[in-house]
Protein backbone atom coordinates (compact mmCIF):
# COMPACT_ATOMS: atom_id res chain seq x y z
CA UNK A 1 0.00 0.00 0.00
CA UNK A 2 2.62 2.74 0.61
CA UNK A 3 4.12 1.27 -2.27
CA UNK A 4 1.41 2.42 -4.37
CA UNK A 5 1.15 5.68 -2.77
CA UNK A 6 4.95 6.28 -3.24
CA UNK A 7 4.46 5.58 -6.98
CA UNK A 8 1.64 7.38 -6.90
CA UNK A 9 3.01 10.68 -5.48
CA UNK A 10 5.56 10.19 -7.62
CA UNK A 11 3.99 10.18 -11.27
CA UNK A 12 1.55 12.80 -9.45
CA UNK A 13 4.80 15.25 -8.62
CA UNK A 14 6.13 14.23 -12.37
CA UNK A 15 2.84 15.30 -14.35
CA UNK A 16 2.70 18.72 -11.77
CA UNK A 17 5.93 19.59 -13.10
CA UNK A 18 5.73 18.68 -16.48
CA UNK A 19 2.69 20.95 -16.63
CA UNK A 20 4.22 23.59 -14.67
CA UNK A 21 6.91 23.35 -17.45
CA UNK A 22 4.99 22.99 -19.97
CA UNK A 23 2.72 26.37 -19.46
CA UNK A 24 3.77 29.69 -19.35
CA UNK A 25 1.66 33.33 -19.35
CA UNK A 26 2.07 35.82 -21.72
CA UNK A 27 0.71 39.14 -20.80
CA UNK A 28 -0.15 42.16 -22.35
CA UNK A 29 2.94 43.65 -22.46
CA UNK A 30 4.57 40.75 -24.03
CA UNK A 31 4.84 38.57 -27.30
CA UNK A 32 6.70 35.21 -27.72
CA UNK A 33 8.69 33.27 -30.19
CA UNK A 34 8.43 29.22 -29.29
CA UNK A 35 12.03 27.90 -30.38
CA UNK A 36 13.23 24.35 -30.30
CA UNK A 37 16.97 23.77 -30.58
CA UNK A 38 17.36 27.28 -30.61
CA UNK A 39 14.97 27.19 -33.87
CA UNK A 40 11.41 28.73 -34.27
CA UNK A 41 9.05 26.47 -34.90
CA UNK A 42 5.80 28.29 -34.32
CA UNK A 43 4.06 31.16 -34.86
CA UNK A 44 4.62 34.15 -32.60
CA UNK A 45 2.09 34.25 -29.76
CA UNK A 46 0.64 37.92 -29.70
CA UNK A 47 -2.18 37.41 -27.47
CA UNK A 48 -1.94 37.39 -23.78
CA UNK A 49 -2.96 34.64 -21.49
CA UNK A 50 -1.73 31.43 -20.66
CA UNK A 51 -0.21 28.65 -23.42
CA UNK A 52 1.87 25.87 -23.72
CA UNK A 53 5.18 23.96 -25.18
CA UNK A 54 6.63 20.97 -24.84
CA UNK A 55 8.05 20.98 -21.65
CA UNK A 56 12.09 20.55 -21.71
CA UNK A 57 11.88 20.29 -25.38
CA UNK A 58 11.10 23.58 -26.66
CA UNK A 59 11.69 27.26 -25.13
CA UNK A 60 9.90 30.56 -24.82
CA UNK A 61 11.53 33.70 -25.81
CA UNK A 62 10.00 37.37 -24.41
CA UNK A 63 9.79 40.25 -26.27
CA UNK A 64 8.49 43.33 -25.27
CA UNK A 65 5.49 44.70 -27.22
CA UNK A 66 5.75 48.51 -25.94
CA UNK A 67 7.79 51.27 -27.55
CA UNK A 68 11.41 50.63 -26.69
CA UNK A 69 14.32 53.68 -26.73
CA UNK A 70 17.39 54.20 -28.95
CA UNK A 71 20.01 56.28 -27.71
CA UNK A 72 22.50 57.44 -30.19
CA UNK A 73 26.14 58.49 -29.37
CA UNK A 74 27.29 62.01 -29.87
CA UNK A 75 29.22 62.22 -33.49
CA UNK A 76 30.84 64.98 -34.81
CA UNK A 77 29.63 65.73 -38.13
CA UNK A 78 30.44 68.03 -40.95
CA UNK A 79 27.28 69.68 -42.62
CA UNK A 80 27.08 71.13 -46.18
CA UNK A 81 28.73 73.97 -45.79
CA UNK A 82 31.46 72.84 -44.12
CA UNK A 83 30.38 73.09 -40.13
CA UNK A 84 31.95 70.37 -37.84
CA UNK A 85 29.20 69.92 -34.73
CA UNK A 86 28.51 67.57 -32.74
CA UNK A 87 24.94 65.34 -33.25
CA UNK A 88 23.10 63.69 -30.34
CA UNK A 89 20.39 61.60 -31.79
CA UNK A 90 17.53 59.82 -30.56
CA UNK A 91 14.71 57.29 -30.95
CA UNK A 92 11.26 55.28 -30.51
CA UNK A 93 11.15 51.75 -32.45
CA UNK A 94 9.18 48.79 -31.51
CA UNK A 95 9.19 44.92 -32.03
CA UNK A 96 6.88 44.49 -34.86
CA UNK A 97 7.95 41.54 -36.69
CA UNK A 98 8.82 39.15 -33.87
CA UNK A 99 10.01 35.93 -35.88
CA UNK A 100 11.68 38.28 -37.84
CA UNK A 101 13.51 40.35 -35.00
CA UNK A 102 14.76 36.92 -33.52
CA UNK A 103 15.68 36.04 -36.83
CA UNK A 104 18.27 38.45 -37.64
CA UNK A 105 18.95 40.01 -33.99
CA UNK A 106 18.05 37.86 -32.02
CA UNK A 107 17.75 40.10 -29.12
CA UNK A 108 17.21 43.49 -28.52
CA UNK A 109 21.45 44.21 -27.49
CA UNK A 110 21.59 43.35 -30.97
CA UNK A 111 19.11 44.95 -32.11
CA UNK A 112 20.45 48.61 -30.12
CA UNK A 113 23.83 47.73 -32.16
CA UNK A 114 22.24 47.49 -35.82
CA UNK A 115 20.27 50.61 -34.78
CA UNK A 116 23.44 52.32 -34.07
CA UNK A 117 25.03 51.48 -37.34
CA UNK A 118 21.54 52.26 -39.09
CA UNK A 119 20.32 55.50 -37.87
CA UNK A 120 23.72 56.86 -36.83
CA UNK A 121 24.95 56.26 -40.89
CA UNK A 122 21.68 57.97 -41.92
CA UNK A 123 21.70 60.61 -39.40
CA UNK A 124 25.33 61.48 -41.34
CA UNK A 125 24.22 61.32 -44.48
CA UNK A 126 21.34 63.79 -44.08
CA UNK A 127 23.60 66.16 -42.10
CA UNK A 128 25.97 66.08 -44.88
CA UNK A 129 23.42 67.32 -47.13
CA UNK A 130 21.80 70.28 -45.39
CA UNK A 131 23.22 73.37 -43.83
CA UNK A 132 23.62 74.28 -40.66
CA UNK A 133 20.96 77.00 -40.30
CA UNK A 134 18.30 73.55 -41.55
CA UNK A 135 18.94 71.40 -38.95
CA UNK A 136 19.01 74.68 -36.28
CA UNK A 137 15.59 75.91 -37.48
CA UNK A 138 12.46 74.38 -38.08
CA UNK A 139 10.42 77.45 -39.53
CA UNK A 140 10.89 81.24 -41.11
CA UNK A 141 9.68 82.47 -38.23
CA UNK A 142 11.72 85.36 -37.36
CA UNK A 143 12.14 86.00 -33.49
CA UNK A 144 9.85 88.82 -31.28
CA UNK A 145 13.01 90.47 -29.98
CA UNK A 146 13.86 90.94 -33.98
CA UNK A 147 10.59 93.50 -34.54
CA UNK A 148 12.21 96.34 -32.85
CA UNK A 149 15.66 96.16 -33.41
CA UNK A 150 17.83 98.74 -34.71
CA UNK A 151 18.69 95.70 -37.31
CA UNK A 152 18.51 96.10 -41.19
CA UNK A 153 16.25 93.54 -43.27
CA UNK A 154 19.63 92.45 -44.31
CA UNK A 155 21.35 91.85 -41.56
CA UNK A 156 18.54 89.80 -40.09
CA UNK A 157 18.62 87.87 -43.17
CA UNK A 158 22.21 87.33 -42.19
CA UNK A 159 21.42 86.16 -38.72
CA UNK A 160 18.29 84.14 -39.60
CA UNK A 161 18.50 83.17 -43.18
CA UNK A 162 15.36 81.59 -44.81
CA UNK A 163 15.31 77.76 -44.71
CA UNK A 164 14.28 75.36 -47.05
CA UNK A 165 13.79 72.30 -44.92
CA UNK A 166 14.04 72.45 -41.55
CA UNK A 167 14.81 70.22 -38.65
CA UNK A 168 11.58 68.31 -38.59
CA UNK A 169 11.99 67.97 -42.60
CA UNK A 170 15.15 66.59 -42.17
CA UNK A 171 14.45 64.21 -38.95
CA UNK A 172 11.45 62.64 -41.17
CA UNK A 173 14.20 62.19 -44.30
CA UNK A 174 16.02 60.02 -42.19
CA UNK A 175 13.33 57.91 -40.47
CA UNK A 176 12.15 57.11 -44.46
CA UNK A 177 15.70 56.16 -45.49
CA UNK A 178 16.09 54.22 -42.37
CA UNK A 179 12.96 52.70 -41.74
CA UNK A 180 13.21 49.87 -44.70
CA UNK A 181 16.18 48.73 -43.66
CA UNK A 182 14.73 49.03 -40.21
CA UNK A 183 11.88 46.48 -41.49
CA UNK A 184 13.78 44.39 -42.73
CA UNK A 185 14.73 43.31 -38.83
CA UNK A 186 11.45 42.74 -38.04
CA UNK A 187 11.87 46.83 -36.20
CA UNK A 188 9.96 49.33 -36.79
CA UNK A 189 10.99 53.45 -36.11
CA UNK A 190 8.58 55.45 -34.82
CA UNK A 191 10.08 58.50 -34.52
CA UNK A 192 13.67 60.03 -34.19
CA UNK A 193 14.85 63.53 -32.84
CA UNK A 194 17.96 65.79 -32.33
CA UNK A 195 18.53 65.61 -28.80
CA UNK A 196 21.31 68.16 -28.73
CA UNK A 197 23.49 69.54 -31.36
CA UNK A 198 26.51 71.55 -30.57
CA UNK A 199 29.74 73.56 -32.57
CA UNK A 200 32.94 71.48 -31.73
CA UNK A 201 35.22 73.26 -29.53
CA UNK A 202 37.36 75.25 -31.30
CA UNK A 203 34.17 77.25 -33.09
CA UNK A 204 32.15 77.38 -30.32
CA UNK A 205 35.25 80.18 -29.22
CA UNK A 206 35.07 81.59 -32.30
CA UNK A 207 31.08 82.12 -32.64
CA UNK A 208 31.27 83.22 -29.11
CA UNK A 209 33.60 86.08 -30.51
CA UNK A 210 31.59 86.89 -33.15
CA UNK A 211 28.44 87.22 -30.97
CA UNK A 212 30.55 89.41 -28.56
CA UNK A 213 31.48 91.40 -31.23
CA UNK A 214 28.17 91.89 -32.85
CA UNK A 215 26.15 92.45 -29.64
CA UNK A 216 28.91 95.09 -28.54
CA UNK A 217 28.25 96.65 -31.96
CA UNK A 218 24.65 96.95 -31.29
CA UNK A 219 25.62 98.43 -27.81
CA UNK A 220 27.79 100.87 -29.58
CA UNK A 221 24.56 101.38 -31.83
CA UNK A 222 21.98 102.43 -29.13
CA UNK A 223 24.95 104.61 -26.98
CA UNK A 224 25.69 106.96 -30.20
CA UNK A 225 22.25 106.99 -30.64
CA UNK A 226 21.46 108.04 -27.41
CA UNK A 227 24.34 110.24 -27.58
CA UNK A 228 22.33 112.25 -30.34
CA UNK A 229 19.30 112.51 -28.57
CA UNK A 230 21.24 113.53 -25.63
CA UNK A 231 22.71 116.02 -27.89
CA UNK A 232 18.83 117.26 -29.68
CA UNK A 233 17.89 117.69 -25.72
CA UNK A 234 20.32 119.68 -24.50
CA UNK A 235 20.67 121.92 -27.77
CA UNK A 236 16.66 122.81 -27.31
CA UNK A 237 17.35 123.13 -23.91
CA UNK A 238 20.06 126.16 -24.32
CA UNK A 239 17.54 127.47 -27.28
CA UNK A 240 14.86 127.93 -24.80
CA UNK A 241 16.91 129.02 -22.02
CA UNK A 242 18.74 132.01 -24.09
CA UNK A 243 15.19 132.60 -25.40
CA UNK A 244 13.79 132.87 -22.11
CA UNK A 245 16.78 135.59 -21.02
CA UNK A 246 16.35 137.27 -24.22
CA UNK A 247 12.60 137.92 -23.55
CA UNK A 248 13.42 138.69 -19.56
CA UNK A 249 15.91 140.69 -20.34
CA UNK A 250 13.97 143.05 -22.89
CA UNK A 251 10.92 142.86 -20.49
CA UNK A 252 13.25 144.39 -17.72
CA UNK A 253 15.04 147.05 -19.86
CA UNK A 254 11.03 147.77 -20.91
CA UNK A 255 10.05 147.88 -17.29
CA UNK A 256 13.80 149.97 -16.31
CA UNK A 257 12.79 152.16 -19.29
CA UNK A 258 8.97 153.18 -18.63
CA UNK A 259 10.39 153.32 -14.57
CA UNK A 260 13.03 156.43 -16.05
CA UNK A 261 10.93 158.16 -17.80
CA UNK A 262 8.38 157.96 -15.15
CA UNK A 263 11.24 159.10 -13.04
CA UNK A 264 12.55 161.90 -15.53
CA UNK A 265 8.57 163.09 -16.08
CA UNK A 266 8.24 163.69 -12.16
CA UNK A 267 11.89 165.07 -12.10
CA UNK A 268 10.57 167.67 -15.23
CA UNK A 269 7.13 168.33 -13.36
CA UNK A 270 8.83 169.08 -10.02
CA UNK A 271 11.30 170.79 -11.29
CA UNK A 272 9.41 173.62 -13.39
CA UNK A 273 6.66 173.59 -10.75
CA UNK A 274 8.96 176.45 -8.10
CA UNK A 275 12.56 178.32 -8.20
CA UNK A 276 12.99 176.65 -4.45
CA UNK A 277 11.97 173.10 -5.47
CA UNK A 278 13.89 173.61 -8.94
CA UNK A 279 16.94 174.68 -6.68
CA UNK A 280 16.31 171.59 -3.92
CA UNK A 281 16.07 169.35 -6.85
CA UNK A 282 19.38 170.66 -8.68
CA UNK A 283 21.26 170.31 -5.23
CA UNK A 284 20.23 166.18 -5.01
CA UNK A 285 21.12 165.72 -8.88
CA UNK A 286 24.38 167.28 -7.20
CA UNK A 287 24.67 165.20 -4.81
CA UNK A 288 24.36 162.32 -6.97
CA UNK A 289 27.11 163.52 -9.31
CA UNK A 290 29.30 163.94 -6.69
CA UNK A 291 28.37 160.25 -5.02
CA UNK A 292 29.18 158.26 -9.10
CA UNK A 293 32.09 160.71 -9.46
CA UNK A 294 34.15 160.85 -6.31
CA UNK A 295 35.96 157.67 -4.89
CA UNK A 296 37.81 158.51 -1.72
CA UNK A 297 40.97 158.11 -3.50
CA UNK A 298 40.25 160.79 -6.42
CA UNK A 299 42.13 163.81 -6.47
CA UNK A 300 40.34 167.21 -7.88
CA UNK A 301 41.39 170.46 -9.06
CA UNK A 302 38.65 172.97 -9.52
CA UNK A 303 38.54 176.65 -9.44
CA UNK A 304 36.69 178.64 -6.70
CA UNK A 305 34.53 179.63 -9.77
CA UNK A 306 33.59 176.28 -11.42
CA UNK A 307 30.01 175.53 -11.33
CA UNK A 308 30.89 171.55 -10.18
CA UNK A 309 32.31 173.42 -6.80
CA UNK A 310 29.37 175.94 -6.03
CA UNK A 311 27.90 173.56 -3.20
CA UNK A 312 31.52 172.74 -1.81
CA UNK A 313 31.96 176.54 -1.56
CA UNK A 314 28.62 176.76 0.23
CA UNK A 315 29.40 173.88 2.88
CA UNK A 316 33.02 175.56 3.68
CA UNK A 317 31.12 178.67 4.55
CA UNK A 318 32.87 180.48 1.87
Amino acid sequence: MNRKLIILGTLGAIVFLLIVSAGFVVNETEQVIITRMGKPVRKPITTPGIHFKIPFIEDATFFEKRFLEWDGDANQVPTKDKRFIWVDTYARWRIADPLLFFQRVRDERGAQARLDDILDGETRNAVAKHNLVELVRSTNRKPLAMSDSSLSDNSIEDVFPTIKYGREKITREILAAAGPRARELGIQLLDLRFKRINYVEEVQKKIYERMITERKRIAEKYRSEGQGEASKILGAKERELKKIQSEAYRMAQEIKGKADAEATSIYASAYNRNAETRDFFRFLKTLETYKSTFSDKDWLILTTESEFYKYFKNISGK
